[in-house]
């Protein structure tokens, strides 16, 4: 066994451990029922601060159970619910408005997921970090594709994305995310949903699945903007409802009457407001805004 698989044998072990013995703590009846969501960021890298329009949008990040993170930068610090000191982030990439140790060390972050192919780059940036801010370095714990990880109620499943970054092995991920009933797909930076993710998600019409019941997409691209030089490594609006479509006619996305499919990493330069996409995105897709926050059922 490498070291690489060494450290993440154990450190799933040890958090497993840790997870038994002082159990996450539920927030609400509501929440035990469901998996609370609540968007930090939900701006792709050119929309990061207020725009010309007076909108607001932070760099893409999301809280689950007010207790375990998914992306995070310095941009969402605010948005982090007073009192709240979230332990554990899953990052999708290693891009700067997705990865940031200093803001992960600043929040009290103590155990970081990343992907197996970035993981040596994840752990120096760490170290350089604690150091800088004389904080104690958290477990960088390095994840495989397909790989459940079961976090007291919760269980994390890494998916293979579409997304390049500077390195060039690197292997962005999407998260299957479940709890109980709830089997969230949260897909950002991605373009589309490639077959090998579709597979491991139990979406893939061509074989037995489990199906998904709620979806959080990436939108970097507006509607009016297919051609867009993004296409290669981002969604668009209709490409998402696109996807949905397929999936509702195979009976592979299953939500809750009335729950929408939400939208986020939106590019500055490809959407108009809130009150725009409100009124005219088609249904059942609706546009996420920092702070918004919902339970999934």
């Amino acid at each position: 066994m490498n070291r690489r698989n060494f450290i993440a044998a154990s450190a799933t072990a040890l958090v497993a451990s840790q997870l038994k013995a002082n159990p996450l703590p539920s927030n609400d009846e509501e929440a035990e029922n469901g998996l609370r969501l609540r968007f930090l960021g939900t701006g792709a890298a050119d929309w990061n601060g207020r725009d010309e329009r007076g909108e607001l949008r932070r760099l893409s990040s999301v809280l689950l159970d007010n207790r375990i993170l998914i992306d995070f930068t310095k941009t969402a610090m605010d948005m982090v619910p007073e009192g709240l000191k979230p332990e554990i982030i899953f990052y999708t990439h290693s891009h700067g408005d997705h990865f940031n140790a200093e803001a992960a060390l600043t929040l009290g972050i103590r155990t970081a997921y990343v992907s197996e192919t970035w993981w040596d780059q994840a752990e120096k940036s760490f170290l350089a970090a604690s150091k800088k801010l004389e904080k104690e370095m958290p477990l960088v714990i390095p994840v495989c594709t397909g790989q459940p990880i079961p976090l007291g109620d919760i269980t994390f499943t890494p998916l293979p994305a579409n997304h390049a970054t500077s390195y060039m092995r690197e292997q962005a991920l999407i998260y299957l995310v479940e709890k109980g009933e709830v089997r969230l797909l949260y897909a950002t930076d991605t373009g589309g949903v490639p077959a090998v993710a579709a597979r491991m998600a139990g979406i893939d019409a061509h074989v037995p699945g489990k199906g998904i019941t709620a979806l959080v997409m990436e939108a970097t691209m507006g509607m009016e903007y297919e051609k867009d030089f993004r296409l290669y490594t981002h969604s668009s609006v209709a490409l998402v409802a696109r996807t949905v479509d397929v999936l509702t006619l195979t009976n592979r996305y299953n939500p809750k009457p009335d729950q929408p499919v939400y939208l986020t990493h939106m590019a500055r330069s490809l959407h108009g407001t809130q009150a725009e996409l409100d009124a005219n995105l088609p249904a059942p897709l609706k546009a996420a805004y920092d702070g918004l926050e919902i339970v999934l059922r």
